[in-house]
This record gives structure tokens, sequence and C-alpha cells, in this order.
């Protein structure tokens, strides 16, 4: 199992010939990670909703490294049939996947929104998606022995499963839904990690989070949408407050990185940052709370996700 010992970019072993998938990989930490294993040797498929985005971030990636192998592919995670269709091309094409990473989401809408689903979004982007993509690309996965890192967050804390209302139908609110989410990501990971085990797929499933990341999850989520609180935040947090709190994307990626690429990072793991209650600082272990840690809970959050997509890991 790892320890503390700090984990760099340098850190990162020889990816050429690999192949990784990195969702929501245009900006933030998901750029970060695919510019980090771009710039090892892997061939990067950057699973993005919007081609211009894609394109920016690819010409980005491309300046910084240029001998880089990156490509982009359309999902919407939010959109059950865009994500049957990314993983039916890249089914089609037959190519093993070595590293997959679900790093895409989005944080404290602040109203329910629904998906063409009839799925609450936040729900939707941050866990559903990825557990969906995550089955229907499950025979590369095996045929990889894939490393599969599901980011999760340190709001998972605050986080409980609505088992009676996965979908917050009849009580929205912004931050226990996305803490909702984030625990559901963790449980995840975890529980993957137990399958893969118990069947022999030969998956190393890990989870990680970034810490507090200074990306535009925060500014895209309730408070960059009040004029007031966009005035203080740009006058006084941002440059005097928050980078004595947080990390840089670059930073919030590191354990992404480590998770998904080091190799004394084992199956089950949870790797996070290592100061401020784990707000900022280098990677290292994550502290899971119980409620991600109840088996149970974990099999029934399996078998109800399923249900709810109509997709199995059969």
């Amino acid at each position: 199992m790892f320890g503390m010992a700090s984990f760099m970019t340098d850190d990162i072993p020889d990816l050429t010939g690999k192949l990784a998938v990195v969702t929501g990989s245009n900006s933030g930490t998901g750029f970060q990670t695919a510019l980090e294993m771009a710039r090892k040797g892997a061939e990067v498929v950057m699973a993005v909703r919007s081609a211009a985005r894609a394109g920016d971030a690819i010409r980005r990636i491309c300046r910084d490294v240029p001998t880089a192998n990156v490509r982009f592919e359309a999902l919407d995670l939010a959109d059950q049939a865009s994500v049957a269709a990314f993983a039916d091309r890249l089914l089609a094409e037959g190519r093993p996947i070595d590293i997959l990473v679900n790093n895409a989401g989005v944080m404290a809408l602040p109203t329910r929104e629904v998906t063409v689903d009839g799925f609450e979004v936040q729900l939707a982007t941050n866990y559903l998606g990825h557990f969906a993509l995550t089955a229907r690309l499950l025979p590369l996965l095996k045929a990889g022995q894939a490393r599969v890192v599901q980011l999760s967050s340190i709001a998972h804390r605050q986080g409980r499963i609505a088992f009676d209302d996965l979908n917050h139908q009849d009580d929205y609110k912004a931050w226990p839904v996305y803490a909702q989410s984030k625990l559901a990501m963790l449980m995840f990971g975890l529980e993957l990690d137990r399958r893969s085990r118990a069947e022999g797929w030969g998956l190393t499933s890990v989870a990680a989070h970034p810490g507090y990341a200074r990306t535009g999850l925060i500014s895209n989520g309730p408070l960059g949408k009040r004029p007031g609180m966009r005035i203080a935040m740009r006058l006084i947090y941002r440059p005097f407050i928050e980078p004595l709190i947080s990390n840089s994307a670059a930073g919030g990626a590191l354990p992404i990185l480590m998770a998904a690429t080091a190799p004394n990072v084992e199956g089950g793991a949870y790797v996070g940052v290592s100061r401020l209650r784990e707000m900022t600082g280098p990677p290292g272990p994550a502290k899971a709370e119980p409620a991600a840690l109840d088996e149970g809970a974990a099999a029934r959050l399996w078998a109800s996700t399923e249900a709810m997509l109509n997709v199995s890991f059969a």
C-alpha cells in the first residue's frame, strides 16, 4: 500500500503504448491529468461534451508537448445515449483501455435541473454517467487490466445516499445533492474493486479527490452566480484567501495522477491531499468516511443504479 512519500509529475512512469480515457479533460484537473499523461507517452482520449473546447485543449497540450497523441471523442455524461454511443465507438475500435479516469463533474447547481433521461443533473453527470460508462467499457477495461479512477471529494463527508429519493425529486438542496454524488463515486470505486477481485476482472479500482483545487467548478456553482459574491470573490477571496487554502489545478491533479499511474497504489485505495483537512498540500492517503465503507449500502447502491440505468456489469 502507498504511503506518504511525495509524488510529483516526474514520478509518473512511462506510459508509452498505453491508452488512457479522461472525462472532462478540457479544463481544470482533467486537463492537467490529460496533459501529464500525454507528456509521459500515453495516447489520451479526451472525453468531452464540446468539440470546440476539446479542440482548444488539444492545441494547448500540443503546444506544451509537441509529440502528444491526444484526440477528442464526444461524451455528454448527462445523456445516456451519448454515453452508449461513446462506448460503442471505442468497443468497435477494440483497443484495450489501460487507464480510465472518471473526472468530469458539476458542483452545487443552485436549482434542480433534469437531464433528457429524467435524472437530476448533478447525480447524472457526476455519478450515473460514469457508472454507465464504466459498465459499457468493461470488456475493454478487462482486456487492458485497467486502472480505473473515480473522482470523489472532501464533500463526501457530508454525503448521505437518499435511497428513497436518489433523484431528489422531492427535496433538492444544492450542496447535499453534490455531496451525495461524490459519496456515491467513492462507494462506486471501492465496490468496483471488491467486485473485480471477486469476479476476476483484473481491474485496479481506485478513488481520488483533488482537495480544494482552483478550477471552474466553484465559479460555475451557486457562489459564482450571485453578483455581490462575484465581486467579493474577485477582489478579496481569490487574490488573498484562496491561495492559502487550496492547490492550483495542476496541484489538484497530482492525487488523480498518482491514483491512475503510481505502481504502489493498490485497488481499493483512496488518494487525496494531505494538509488542512485534505484541502491542499501534496498527495497521499485520504480518509473515507464510514458511510463510504458500508459494503451493504454500496451493494444496494450498485443494484439501484443498474436498475435506474438498465445497464449491467455482467
